[in-house]
């Protein structure tokens, strides 16, 4: 098993890429791992979007889609590699110093293949001194952000943050297709998108809750499931805000750098 200086993030939704940036940004390598077809909504600040696309730029830094085969080689400072690869099977072929679970199940994670020096954990589903080393606080609080060495963050609690009716859920189960782009001016009632079970069968439509902007909406051509998250709508109706990540991402991604920074040895891995 080889090892290297790359910090191992799972998961590149927007919160994921808030801690890529925070550190990518300090100077520590970050390769980040996703689904085959990445279910992110915030998709504009989301580096899995490179799964889609190849290549995908938040804030000026550009990730790259790559085969686990490249990482060993891989010396594009300025880039952030990204794989398709859920379980995290390159595990299994490479030591890595740090892995940051970014996933936001909110379930009691799957134990790694092996123990790795440390193991962040983000969110509810963790239990830090049991199956993760730290786990850093997502719920927007004065909490936000915190690192905990024992015990769990906030419970989660089951209802989106701020009002409510700005997340957008699937009306029903099908393909969704979307009628606006992230960052357009929406409108109360709105249709933002459309989900059909097959080609020939009865559309439902997905509905502005009220004016504003739309700040996310998952990728075309994905099965969605009755009641899931599928989009954002943001009253501010700043489009500007949807090539920012945000306070809340670079909030998490600061504890996330705090908890490797605490660890000498750790520093001492990711900067050789």
């Amino acid at each position: 098993m080889s090892k290297n200086n790359f910090v191992l993030i799972r998961g590149g939704g927007d919160l994921a890429t808030g801690v890529a940036l925070r550190l990518h940004r300090a100077g520590i390598k970050v390769v980040v791992t996703e689904l085959a077809r990445p279910l992110a909504v915030r998709r504009t600040v989301s580096f899995s979007e490179a799964v889609y696309e190849g290549s995908h730029v938040v804030e000026g830094v550009t990730a790259k889609l790559i085969e686990a085969s490249q990482l060993s080689a891989w010396n594009e400072a300025d880039k952030i590699p990204v794989l398709v690869d859920p379980d995290a099977d390159i595990l299994l072929r490479n030591m890595f110093y740090v892995v940051v679970d970014a996933r936001l199940t909110k379930q009691p994670p799957i134990p790694l293949p092996f123990d790795v020096p440390l193991h962040i954990g983000l969110g509810p589903g963790f239990q830090a001194g049991h199956d993760c080393h730290a786990v850093i606080e997502t719920r927007r609080s004065h909490t936000l952000g915190r690192v905990y060495w024992t015990g769990t963050t906030q419970p989660d609690s089951g209802e989106p943050e701020g009002d409510p009716r700005r997340v957008l859920r699937a009306p029903n189960d099908g393909l969704i297709v979307g009628l606006k782009k992230i960052g357009e001016h929406v409108e109360e009632g709105e249709v933002l998108a459309v989900i059909s079970e097959s080609v020939n069968s009865d559309q439902y439509s997905v509905i502005s809750p009220f004016n504003g902007m739309l700040r996310g909406l998952i990728h075309d051509g994905l099965n969605v499931t009755k009641g899931m998250k599928i989009g954002d709508v943001d009253a501010r109706d700043d489009a500007s805000l949807c090539q920012l990540v945000s306070d809340k991402a670079l909030a998490i991604g600061g504890g996330v750098l705090e908890a490797i920074m605490s660890k000498e040895e750790i520093r001492e891995g990711l900067y050789s």
